[in-house]
């Protein structure tokens, strides 16, 4: 096995359950992290043989652009695709990071995280 990581995928998304949060938008930071089996790709050098992170970026900016109420609910599109789109993932994790909350405070982000394994 081995771990395939993205981190810092930096997007601008209209997420939140404020009106004002759905039409100005804020900046997002999503880091995902696959586990799948590496030991063919390993030997063979072939990208056929492996997880493709260009693959995961491209889900992730595709699911951050439809707009959702809550960062669970945009986790779980992700992970959804990646288990359904790429067989060699076994288990992946997300994190989808609000920077600057509108939480009336100074909180650099808000994070959530959320996992799933291919059953």
């Amino acid at each position: 096995m081995g771990k395939i990581r993205v981190t810092n995928i930096r997007v601008y998304a209209y997420h939140g359950c404020l009106t004002e949060e759905k039409k100005i938008g804020s900046d997002y930071r999503v880091d995902v992290e696959v586990d799948a089996d590496l030991s063919k790709s390993a030997q063979t050098d072939q990208l056929g043989d492996t997880v493709d992170y260009v693959l995961l970026n491209h889900i992730v900016k595709e699911e951050m652009s439809m707009s959702s109420h809550l960062l669970e609910t945009v986790c779980e599109r992700i992970l959804q695709r990646f288990i359904d789109q790429e067989p060699l993932i076994r288990h992946a994790t997300v994190q989808v990071s609000k920077l600057n909350p509108p939480i009336g405070g100074d909180v650099e982000m808000v994070t959530v995280e959320r996992s799933k394994s291919r059953v």
